[in-house]
């Protein structure tokens, strides 16, 4: 299995459609299209979980679905930039929160069968919310137009239900990304209890 082609079929201010042109197992030559990002070095999402033990959820307008979308927090990775840079940008962009307590748990594609992006998520542990000489450092994108929707960590899965059944979309990606995060701290917590009976 190789790629032999890429040809760029269009190419807008942040999107191409590509032609890949490769061989399979068997020798046999195949076309496949796909999307890129340009200008782009993936996507960073972040979960934020407050201080209050709260998880910071963001509701969105997505014009591709026409819908609102439940979302956490997320952007691009400008080209250059550490993923874990990106997220904490977002992270006070979108929210208006801010964590220095920022943990990577991991990255893989998104839609391999549509696109090349690269998600990396990472958990925003003791989120509180950003002072204003941060906040006038840090400013939302003019395009987005966010909702932050703050929940107790024990109704999350409420919260998801309720948005749903009033008309708006859930990213799927957020139901992985709660069980990241309580894979983490599950083991978080198991380590601190385990320290202290020794």
């Amino acid at each position: 299995m190789k790629i032999l082609s890429k040809d760029t079929l269009w190419k807008g201010h942040y999107l191409q459609v590509v032609s890949l042109r490769y061989e399979d197992r068997l020798g046999n030559t195949r076309m496949w299209e796909s999307i890129e990002r340009v200008n782009c070095g993936g996507i960073s999402a972040i979960i934020p979980l407050t201080i209050n033990n709260e998880f910071l959820l963001v509701r969105q307008f997505r014009p591709v679905v026409q819908k609102f979308v439940i979302e956490f927090p997320a952007g691009l990775v400008s080209e250059g930039e550490e993923p874990i840079k990106t997220a904490y940008r977002e992270l006070i962009e979108e929210t208006r929160y801010v964590s220095e307590d920022i943990i990577f748990l991991a990255d893989g594609p998104v839609s391999s069968g549509l696109s090349s992006e690269i998600l990396t998520v990472f958990l925003a542990c003791d989120a509180k919310e950003a002072n204003k000489d941060l906040l006038s450092s840090y400013h939302a994108d003019e395009s987005e137009d966010i909702e932050v929707i703050k929940t107790p960590v024990e109704n999350i899965y409420k919260v998801l239900a309720d948005y749903s059944k009033r008309g708006d979309l859930i990213d799927l990606k957020i139901y992985g990304m709660l069980e990241l995060a309580r894979r983490y701290l599950d083991s978080k917590a198991a380590n601190k209890s385990q320290y202290k009976k020794e």
